[in-house]
């Protein structure tokens, strides 16, 4: 957390310059502690970090917190990936992940049965990543295996094996056999948040050298589920099925025989309260194509961009979405070089490799089954874009027909990621900043680990540079973060110029760039 510099005396840390450490930056980096209680420009006055910190790669940082989850002593696994004779792997060279999440009797083992028996030319493996008590179908995963000591080969090629402990072994152990398979499915069982799921992809070089996530994909039971996000709650606790549908890419709508048009549309009107960026698909008794499962690049910076401009499009053409212009009291968009937040060292270059974060915003609907699955492109149809109002979950979409002031971008930003990492599920951007020109960035999140990364291809000469935003999350003040964020839209040419140049000025002040 942020510290007073009033206090410093008073505040004992954990290293001293020169100590050797790791910093989470999405992916756990080695460097070198080099100040600490670091000031800079961009902070609130009277505030100060903990540390700054220069990585083995040259960049300097700076770790908002002096806890484990942020900042902690190196050891020699977090040098491997510095060292000369690490080589990276490319994005299609790794083995795609799709964490599959969903309410008990969703139709979840269903769905994975389904796919590892059904003749769909794919190789699965699946693992069930056991937080709960609901095993897959005993005829394919022995009761009592211990971590990933079997897989279960089957005859159509896929394989499963059941997870009671550490996930990282597991992967560790299936390395060596990805070229073997297509797809690897994880089921989260008993599991509310897959976000720690999500982060054992980036935060073990090794691991996130042979698998990426590809998207998070929820089943819900269309005849019961409603009941299950209408719960009432103890405050300050989270509703499950609420926080696995905010935290999806793609939503299974299970079960839809059992309801009647006006329900399904009813329950389709709430998910999208709480998640306005996710795909819906219709099925009956968990049977969907394994095309639905795949191929999401929900975690693929330069997919997102697609996605992001679309729903952009749909959201402005509907009734109120809480989006709007520069010139409105709405547009909104962030996402910056501020690595993670509070619980996070905060990564200042561009290109960062952890790039992620997108997903296909509409799929070729050909594959779809007759009559059980059914896309929903429709996002306009419903129009109650707002938070889900028992739990308070809900999904903001912001965007700025200007470009973004880098350093009012960066204040904004470390605000929301200081004050409510944990409740901000996940999130998107396409953003353009007045100081860096052409230059588009994109970035995507869950919770605090944010990654960050400047597009391929830069904005064209006739493209408007629209910076759009999508944050998802728990008791997010929409009328607050509206009124943040049009201080970070610039004004028309002529009227304003900014205060400092460039993301590796102003605009990287949040991630500690000098």
């Amino acid at each position: 957390m942020s510290i007073k510099i009033a206090d410093k005396d008073t505040i004992k840390l954990r290293f001293d310059v020169g100590t050797r450490v790791e910093c989470n930056c999405g992916q756990w980096k080695a460097g070198t502690v080099v100040k600490q209680f670091y000031v800079q420009k961009s902070f609130p006055e009277g505030m100060c970090v903990p540390y700054q910190v220069q990585l083995s790669d040259g960049k300097l940082i700076f770790a908002p917190a002096d806890e484990d989850r942020v900042i902690r002593l190196a050891t020699s696994d977090t040098e491997l990936p510095d060292e000369e004779d690490f080589e990276e792997i490319p994005d299609a060279e790794k083995l795609p992940v799709t964490v599959v999440t969903g309410f008990l009797g969703a139709g979840k083992t269903t769905f994975v049965n389904h796919i590892l028996t059904s003749d769909h030319g794919k190789r699965v493996c699946v693992i069930e990543n056991e937080f709960g008590s609901v095993d897959i179908d005993t005829t394919l995963v022995k009761e009592n295996m211990n971590v990933a000591e079997e897989i279960i080969s089957l005859d159509n090629g896929c394989a499963c094996c059941t997870v009671r402990g550490d996930l990282m072994k597991a992967l560790m152990q299936l390395k060596d056999r990805k070229k073997d398979f297509d797809l690897l499915i994880i089921e989260t069982t008993g599991l509310a948040n897959p976000a720690p799921v999500v982060a054992t992809f980036t935060q073990n070089q090794s691991v996130a050298n042979n698998f990426r996530v590809d998207g998070i994909v929820c089943l819900v039971d269309c005849k019961h589920v409603k009941a299950h996000l209408d719960e009432v709650r103890a405050e300050d606790t989270v509703n499950e099925a609420v926080c696995q549908v905010a935290f999806s890419d793609r939503i299974l709508l299970n079960k839809i025989d059992l309801v009647t048009k006006e329900e399904l549309n009813d329950l389709k009107e709430t998910i999208h309260s709480i998640n306005s960026f996710a795909e819906l698909y219709e099925t009956e008794r968990s049977k969907v194509p394994i095309s639905k499962v795949m191929d999401l690049s929900s975690f693929s910076i330069e997919r997102m961009k697609g996605a992001l401009e679309e729903f952009e499009i749909e959201e402005l053409e509907g009734e109120g979405h809480g989006h709007g212009h520069a010139e409105e009291t709405h547009g909104h968009g962030h996402a910056s070089e501020h690595g993670h937040g509070e619980t996070a060292a905060h990564e200042h270059g561009h290109e960062n490799e952890h790039g992620h974060a997108d997903k296909k915003a509409k799929d070729d609907c050909d594959d779809c089954a007759p009559d059980t699955v059914t896309h929903e492109h429709d996002h306009k149809e419903a129009k109650k874009k707002k938070k889900h109002d028992l739990s308070g979950v809900g999904s903001l979409g912001l965007t700025a027909d200007r470009p973004l002031l880098s350093h009012e971008f960066n204040r904004f930003m470390s605000g929301l990621l200081q004050t409510k990492a944990k409740d901000l599920y996940r999130s998107k951007g396409v953003l353009a900043f007045v100081e860096e020109g052409d230059a588009k960035f994109i970035f995507q999140g869950v919770h605090e680990q944010i990654q960050y990364t400047t597009a391929q291809d830069p904005w064209g000469p006739d493209e408007a540079k629209v910076s759009k935003c999508v944050f998802i999350g728990r008791g997010l003040d929409h009328d607050e973060l509206r009124a943040k964020w049009q201080q970070c839209i610039s004004l028309p040419p002529g009227q304003e110029a900014p205060k400092r140049g460039g993301i590796l000025g102003a605009a990287a002040s949040a991630l500690g760039i000098n």
